[in-house]
């Protein structure tokens, strides 16, 4: 399997695009799901509301994936509907893939090396049975918390590498909170420049031919002063960025993430693109706007 990284980097070129198109549907508030009906029935109106869940996602795939490299699906999204949202979920993940999009799982995952292991299958592996292996969902990346630790990290990164899939560890995010706890000393200087030194010691795993490595880190665009010391510590990682759009962060300014090159960031927006009258337009301005930057890095 070509890993994360160069798969990542042949996008990019073919697309001048480092967009990812956050899907983060809520129920409530389908705007691309063509007309609903309502039901009284709980289960009914679970399988009702996963299928439109499935629609909306479709129906921004088609407009504005063009402008895209990838779709990052919020599992909670997909999973509080329960085992219809599942399948809604992996319906959604086919959609991306016929587009020609990377999938990169949004769940956050991090526990002990057992329970990793388990998130590992579900997300990129299969899982062995008494009746033949259980496919997981097969994405080309996801989200991971490195707060437990290395040896939690492990079995992700096993599965990452097995797979050829990457994995973005959280560093420093782009919620106001974030400070809170990533930006404390940890002792000589913040924490997340400690975990940014974790994904750093992982980069060879996942590195690709190109250089970069699918041992990439979430660096959050509403502090865009963190961007270039955190690249400093991490040169090979991939950074996917969020908050640009409805949380403040500002596109032009992260050129500092691509010093490595055009594939070296991927910024992720949802709102911004499926609360536009026109996804299809936000993504492309989206789209020119950050590979402007990226130029000029």
């Amino acid at each position: 399997m070509t890993p994360f990284a160069d798969r990542l980097a042949a996008l990019v070129e073919e697309r001048r695009s480092q967009i990812c198109l956050g899907l983060d549907p809520d129920p409530a508030n389908l705007r691309w799901a063509g007309p609903l009906e309502a039901s009284g029935d709980s289960s009914a109106a679970a399988e009702q509301a996963a299928v439109a869940v499935a629609r909306h996602c479709g129906a921004l795939i088609e407009q504005a994936g063009p402008a895209c490299v990838a779709v990052k699906p919020q599992l909670a999204c997909f999973e509080r509907l329960g085992a219809p949202g599942w399948k809604a979920l992996a319906d959604v993940c086919e959609m991306a893939r016929a587009a020609g999009l990377l999938v990169v799982a949004d769940c956050k995952r991090g526990d002990v090396p057992v329970t990793a292991a388990a998130y590992a299958q579900a997300l990129v592996g299969e899982t062995p049975t008494p009746w033949g292996p259980v496919a997981g969902l097969g994405v080309d990346a996801f989200t991971a918390n490195p707060l437990l630790g290395r040896d939690a990290l492990e079995p992700l990164i096993d599965a990452a590498e097995t797979a050829g899939a990457g994995i973005f560890c959280l560093v420093r995010t782009s919620n106001p909170g974030a400070a809170d706890v990533e930006d404390l000393p940890a002792p000589e200087a913040p924490l997340h420049e400690r975990l940014a030194e974790i994904v750093d010691g992982f980069a060879d795993r996942l590195q690709g031919a190109t250089g970069l490595s699918g041992m990439g880190a979430v660096v959050g665009a509403t502090e865009p002063g963190h961007i270039a010391r955190l690249r400093e510590l991490m040169p090979r990682a991939i950074f996917l960025i969020p908050g640009v759009g409805a949380q403040g962060g500002k596109p032009d300014s992260l050129g500092a993430a691509f010093g490595p090159g055009a594939a070296s960031g991927l910024v992720p927006a949802s709102r911004s693109i499926a609360n536009d009258a026109d996804p299809a337009a936000a993504a492309e301005r989206l789209r020119a706007t950050v590979w402007s930057s990226s130029a000029i890095a």
